[in-house]
């Protein structure tokens, strides 16, 4: 999906060269687990708080704590999802993997398959400042320690972790400048894109709130609200209100999005950081300080103070730090401001609490969700204008009611500032504006096509979770295009073991399939399986698959299959009385669907429709291990395989289907359910008017020549008791009566080029691996007359190691005759049902193909435009650190050191 500057918008192209694209965002906050989930809250104005969830880990149930926002089921982590297991998750701080799923979530949310980034020069940059887990395990002594416990509970560790799980190779590192540090990690992650330090960055910040003592030691210094709530800039302000949570910003140079399709929520132009340095006390906020770093930032940005539309405050709702931040805003970005434009200011902190560690980027993302949406939302518990600040010399406004940003604001960007300040005077304030763009063009999909859509999860459970999700998904957002949720799924999602694709028409269909696959029932519009990373083998149908109207929703679906038939067609034509597509396109029951049966035309037409399809699944991503034909079907997959050229293949089948026309009627071929050896011994004394023609599985062999001959040793088994079905065809193939057309075939064998395949052709000639020749006439010659070896040549494939088969022709034929000659573990999926629509067909044998480990190409199977959607259902378990029992504890006595250095055990070896 490409999105442009609206060309309305000349003030976008005159950016800063260096302006920054947030482009992804996660979020996990009291009462909200997601970017829409926040938006919801705040836009209706919710007040998150509430007392400590029940079953907290580490919390007595007796525990009294202060009102505050608490998130649910911290202990909950799902470890296999990250390569950790259950032990070392249980010896890890929850905000390391909170970290982990966050990181995962941007991602997804951007568009990006986090594998694609391994090895990449992404920065991972993380503000954190609480150590609770580390305290809560050394409270529980050495007993409780292993030797994951120092990685676990490192907090530095906590984006270490997450650039180790995805393979990043920028710079990782956690920021601690207090309570600004998430949003001091967002301006250095900005800084190292400009730089060209990191090509792509993950950025925010995570803070939770572990331990009872955390609430006592705030409540002692004075810095929480008795009522339990924030009272920015409000006369009733005495404190903040604790919260947890974390968020996950990816951050690309702007150019660099745009040149990737990205969708950009907002645009940092720039920022600054700077610290009190000697104020009154080391906590004191400071109003010189953060007036220098509010100008700073403007110069950064290169914009006028007086431009900023909002500021998402600090705003702790404390009577010395509202007052100074305050004046501060309008001494910098009120100068010039004109009185019926006051500066618009707000705290998420009166909706969530303060994140402390993660309030920066709690603040960051209400901002960057205002300019997108062009509104910004109220701030809560404003009702008693404080009376420590003059509102009537200042020129701003608390944002009581959601406010249409874009009102009177003129053509130029809109512009928002966001600040965050530490505890120890470390200042940050960081500049951004808006980037409209253009709507995306339509997808190129036919409307009412089908669309095939893939789900998957890393376990079963995962598969129905997110399944389960998108249900939900769907059903608040009706007018999703399902094309849109194809293409995201299949290409900016991560394809896991356990897999589903569901083939529907609409959005009514795909939910329906949706809701099959999240109860684990069966649906004909659902394909499960799990990816084993199997490429195909190629099987292409002979005659007997032909069927009338054969290729023509193809034809007419995709234009890779109707520029390949149009080119086939272009070399067949000249060869026969009545053009091709005439033929295999008619109606059942007209005279054109007549000649689909006569031989001249059956066999130019299985050549044409597999040769175009073959292309198709080329173009679909589909890559052949090794191909195999039924009888005329070789032809087509010699010629995939490099040994004809098209033309030569098409005056090669084109004579075969006229020579054999041109024979005299009469003959016979049934199908006979005996082995070919034994068939064999039932032909003697005949052997020069009846012959094996195809040895089709175990017990299923057909014979061919003349008809009184054939009709004979049916008869014979007949009496024996074995089934017999005599085939309605024009004559009898791979049989003597074949032996008049050789010579005239050879002459057109001999007059093509040959060349080596490069790719693996089984032989129905041989029964084996094609060998050189394969690209002498005499193969071609005998491979008219003699008998096809399909049950070796299946038995041959097996041997190769490929266990699955996709069928290409009009029919599905090959599919069930392979099935007896092979494994119980083989796969045969079928391009093509007689009883199904084609592109239906089609979709579901390259669904399975997918959900069984085979290369798809998804973005040219489901085109379409990046929607946002739901990120992984991740099944979490609880995992969480026990308490050694009283003889764990003695037995475990003091941490253990080592005589020669001191460091505890386990540790020594990395010591150095």
């Amino acid at each position: 999906m490409a999105h442009r500057p609206t060309a309305d918008r000349p003030e976008e192209a005159a950016a800063p060269k260096d302006a920054v694209a947030v482009v992804g965002l996660a979020c996990r906050f009291p009462g909200a687990e997601s970017p829409g989930a926040f938006w919801g809250l705040l836009s209706e104005g919710h007040d998150a708080g509430g007392p400590v969830p029940a079953h907290r880990p580490s919390f007595p149930a007796d525990t009294q704590v202060p009102r505050a926002g608490f998130l649910d089921g911290v202990d909950g982590f799902e470890p296999e999802f990250f390569g950790v297991s259950p032990r070392e998750a249980a010896a890890m701080d929850p905000q390391q993997r909170l970290a982990l799923e966050l990181g995962w979530e941007s991602l997804e949310h951007a568009g990006i398959v986090p594998g694609a980034l391994r090895e990449s020069a992404t920065g991972v940059f993380l503000g954190a400042i609480w150590d609770d887990y580390a305290k809560l395990t050394h409270q529980y002594g050495a007993g409780a320690t292993n030797h994951h416990t120092i990685t676990g509970t490192s907090r530095g560790l906590i984006a270490n972790r997450l650039s180790y799980t995805l393979g990043l190779r920028g710079p990782s590192l956690v920021v601690d400048s207090g309570q600004s540090s998430s949003l001091v990690a967002v301006h250095l992650a900005c800084e190292s894109l400009r730089k060209g330090e990191s090509e792509l960055a993950l950025a925010g910040g995570v803070s939770l709130n572990l331990l009872p003592e955390g609430f006592a030691v705030a409540q002692k210094f004075g810095a929480l609200s008795p009522e339990g709530r924030t009272y920015t800039f409000d006369d009733r302000a005495s404190g903040y209100v604790r919260g947890e949570g974390g968020g996950v910003v990816v951050l690309k140079t702007l150019r660099r999005a745009l040149a990737d399709g990205d969708r950009v929520y907002a645009v940092v132009r720039g920022g600054a950081v700077n610290n009190d340095g000697g104020g009154e006390t080391l906590t004191a906020p400071r109003r010189a300080a953060q007036e220098e770093v509010l100008r700073r930032a403007c110069e950064d940005a290169t914009v006028a103070p007086a431009e900023i539309r909002f500021v998402e405050l600090h705003g702790t709702g404390t009577p010395v730090g509202d007052p100074v931040e305050a004046a501060a805003l309008d001494a910098v970005l009120g100068e010039g401001r004109a009185a019926d434009n006051p500066l618009l200011v707000g705290s998420v902190k009166t909706n969530i609490g303060h994140l402390e560690g993660a309030a920066g980027i709690a603040g960051f993302l209400k901002a960057v969700l205002s300019l997108h949406t062009g509104t910004l939302p109220p701030s809560l518990n404003f009702e008693h204008p404080s009376s420590r600040i003059p509102w009537d010399r200042l020129r701003l406004a608390v944002a009581t009611r959601p406010t249409a940003l874009r009102e009177d604001a003129g053509p130029g960007p809109l512009l928002a500032g966001v600040s965050s300040f530490g505890m120890g005077g470390t200042n940050c304030h960081l500049v951004l504006s808006d980037w409209r763009q253009e709507a995306p063009g339509d997808a190129s999909v036919p409307a009412g096509a089908p669309l095939a859509v893939p789900v998957s999860g890393r376990t079963a459970e995962g598969l129905r979770g997110q399944a389960e999700r998108l249900v939900r998904h769907l059903n608040e957002k009706p007018d999703l295009p399902v094309e849109d949720l194809a293409h995201s799924l299949g290409s900016t999602r991560t394809h896991f073991a356990h897999r589903a694709v569901v083939v529907a028409d609409d959005h009514a269909g795909l939910l329906a399939g949706l809701e099959s696959l999240a109860a684990a029932a069966p649906s004909p519009a659902v394909v499960r399986g799990r990816a084993t990373g199997r490429e195909p083998a190629l099987l292409f149908t002979g005659q007997g698959s032909q069927r009338a109207g054969m290729g023509r929703a193809l034809y007419a679906r995709f234009p890779v299959f109707r520029d390949a038939l149009d080119e086939v067609c272009a070399l067949l034509d000249p060869e026969l009385d009545v053009p091709l597509r005439e033929v295999m396109f008619a109606e059942e029951g007209g005279d054109a669907a007549g000649s689909l049966h006569e031989t001249r035309y059956t066999q130019p037409a299985l050549f044409a429709y597999e040769v175009a399809l073959y292309r198709l699944l080329r173009h679909f991503g589909v890559s052949p291990s090794v191909v195999m034909g039924h009888s005329v079907g070789e032809v087509v997959a010699a010629h995939v395989a490099g040994v004809f050229s098209l033309a030569d293949a098409c005056a090669l089948v084109a004579a075969r289907g006229r020579l054999m026309q041109e024979l005299p009627a009469g003959g016979a071929m049934v199908s006979l359910q005996v082995s070919a050896a034994e068939v064999t011994a039932s032909l003697a004394g005949r052997e020069d008017r009846v012959a094996i023609a195809a040895e089709n599985g175990p017990v299923s062999t057909v014979i061919a020549g003349e008809e009184e001959a054939v009709l004979d040793v049916a008869r014979h088994w007949e009496e024996k008791g074995r089934r017999t079905r005599r085939l309605q065809v024009s004559h009898a193939f791979h049989s003597p009566l074949m032996d008049p057309m050789l010579d005239a075939f050879g002459e057109v064998a001999r007059g093509l080029t040959y060349h080596s395949p490069h790719l693996t052709v089984v032989s129905n000639l041989t029964g084996g691996p094609a060998d050189a020749a394969l690209t002498t006439p005499e193969h071609w010659v005998r491979h008219a007359r003699e008998g096809v070896r399909f049950l070796d040549g299946m038995r041959a494939v097996e041997a190769l190691g490929v266990r699955t088969h996709l069928e290409v022709g009009p029919d599905a034929v090959l599919a069930a005759m392979g099935r007896d000659c092979v494994g119980d573990d083989a796969l045969f999926l079928a391009t093509a049902r007689r009883s199904r629509p084609e592109a239906h067909a089609l979709l579901g044998a390259l669904g399975g193909l997918h959900v069984h480990g085979g290369a798809v190409d998804w973005a040219r199977l489901a085109p379409g435009r990046r929607a946002v959607l739901p990120t992984y259902a991740f099944q979490r378990s609880s995992h969480w650190l026990s308490a050694p029992s009283r003889e764990e504890h003695l037995a475990a006595g003091p941490f253990p050191r080592t005589e020669s250095t001191g460091v505890a055990e386990g540790a020594a070896d990395a010591a150095g």
